[in-house]
C-alpha cells in the first residue's frame, strides 16, 4: 500500500530584534551637548561669572540703582550690537557703525535747530540719512564685490571727516546747539531717552527697547524665512543664490538694519544730552563687533544668535561700571575687555568643538 505524505510548510518565527544600529549621525546627542551647540550658552556662563565676580568684589553693584545703571550702559551697546550681530551672521561686518550713530544725531540736531523746525522733522531726516548710509554700504558691497572691511572702512573715514567738517561749517563749533527748547523735544525725549520708576529705582527706557529688539531679532532669525536667508548667505552665498535666496536684498537690508540701529542710538544720545560732540563715536564700532563676537557670532558668518549679543553687551556694561564701583583704575577697562574678548572667543571655540564631537 502506497502512502503519500504532504509536507507541511515550515513555520519560521521572525528574528528577535537586536540592538539598533547607529553610526553616530542618527543617534540622538545628550541634552548637555545639544545645549552647548547653542551659540549663546558660552557667553551666558561667562556673563554669570562676571556678575558673580563683581557682586563679590564691588559691593555697590548689589544696589538696585547700580544694577539699573549697569543695564543702561549695556543697553546703549546692546541695541547696536543686535543689528551688527545679524550682519555678522550674514557674513559681513560694518566698521562705520560707531560714527554713523553720531552722524544721525548731528543730522537731527542741525536740521531742527538751524532750520528752526520741529525736532521730529530732524528725527525723520536723520532716519532717512542713516538708512541711506546702510544702503550705500550694502550696494557698494554687492556691486563691487569688495570685502565689507574695505567698503565700511571707507564709509567710516567719510563720515568721520564729514561729521567734523559739516558741524564746524554749520554751527561754527565742534558741537551742535542745545535743542531742549525746540518744539517736539519733550515727546521725542519720552520715546528715546526717558526713565520710569520701578520700586524706587529709575530705569531707562533704552533697557526696554533693548529687550524688545532682542526678542524681535530672535523671532526673525528662528521663525521667519528672512532669518533662514541670513544664515544661508552667511554660510555660502553662492549656494544660497543657487537655491533661490535673494542674496543682494538680504545683504543690503542687513546693512540698512545697522543704519536703523545707528539712528535709534543716535536719537537716544541727542535727547539725553540735548547736544552732540561731532568727534565722538570713533572706536565704538569695535565695541559693537566685540559684543557680537563674545555673544557667539563668527566673523566668517553663518553662525550666531540674537540672544548671545545681549549677554555680550551685558558683560561690557558690567565690566565698565563694575570697575568704577570696585574703586579700581578705570584705565584698565580696555585691557580687561581685550582679555574678556580673547577668553570668550576661546570658550566659544571649545563649546562648538565639544558640541560637535561624535
Amino acid at each position: 500500500m502506497s502512502m503519500t505524505q504532504q509536507a507541511e510548510p515550515a513555520v519560521t518565527s521572525p528574528p528577535a530584534p537586536g540592538p539598533k544600529d547607529t553610526d553616530g549621525r542618527t543617534a540622538e546627542r545628550p541634552l548637555a551637548l545639544r545645549l552647548l551647540a547653542r551659540p549663546e550658552v558660552g557667553v551666558f556662563l561667562g556673563a554669570v561669572a562676571v556678575l558673580v565676580f563683581f557682586l563679590i568684589t564691588a559691593p555697590p553693584v548689589r544696589d538696585g540703582g547700580s544694577m539699573a545703571n549697569i543695564l543702561y550702559q549695556s543697553s546703549t551697546i546692546g541695541i547696536m550690537a543686535l543689528p551688527v550681530a545679524l550682519l555678522m551672521i550674514g557674513g559681513e561686518f560694518d566698521l562705520s557703525s560707531g560714527v554713523a550713530v553720531i552722524t544721525s544725531a548731528l543730522t537731527a540736531s542741525m536740521i531742527s535747530y538751524q532750520l528752526t523746525m520741529n525736532v521730529w522733522v530732524g528725527v525723520i531726516v536723520a532716519l532717512i540719512v542713516s538708512l541711506a548710509v546702510g544702503l550705500f554700504n550694502g550696494w557698494m558691497l554687492v556691486k563691487t564685490g569688495l570685502p565689507s572691511f574695505l567698503v565700511t572702512l571707507g564709509t567710516f573715514l567719510i563720515l568721520q571727516g564729514a561729521n567734523l567738517a559739516i558741524t564746524k561749517l554749520v554751527t561754527g563749533n565742534v558741537a551742535t546747539d542745545d535743542i531742549s527748547t525746540m518744539d517736539g523735544f519733550d515727546q521725542a525725549k519720552a520715546l528715546f531717552a526717558s526713565s520710569f520708576d520701578v520700586g524706587g529705582v529709575q530705569v531707562k527706557i533704552t533697557i526696554v527697547w533693548w529687550l524688545v529688539f532682542a526678542a524681535l531679532a530672535t523671532w526673525v532669525l528662528l521663525r521667519t524665512k528672512y532669518g533662514n536667508w541670513i544664515f544661508a548667505v552667511g554660510g555660502n552665498k553662492e549656494s544660497a543664490r543657487a537655491v533661490g535666496v535673494p542674496v543682494t536684498f538680504t545683504k543690503i537690508s542687513l546693512f540698512m538694519l545697522v543704519g536703523f540701529g545707528a539712528w535709534f542710538v543716535g536719537m537716544h544720545q541727542l535727547f539725553s544730552f540735548n547736544t552732540v560732540q561731532s568727534g565722538e563715536g570713533v572706536g565704538q564700532e569695535l565695541i559693537y563687533i566685540a559684543a557680537a563676537v563674545i555673544g557667539g557670532c563668527l566673523l566668517t558668518g553663518g553662525y550666531g544668535s540674537a540672544i548671545g549679543p545681549v549677554f555680550g553687551a551685558f558683560m561690557f556694561g558690567m565690566v565698565q561700571q563694575g570697575i568704577v564701583y570696585a574703586g579700581w583704575n578705570p584705565d584698565w577697562f580696555k585691557a580687561f575687555l581685550g582679555v574678556m574678548l580673547l577668553g570668550a572667543t576661546l570658550i566659544n571655540l571649545w563649546v562648538r568643538q565639544t558640541a560637535t564631537r561624535r
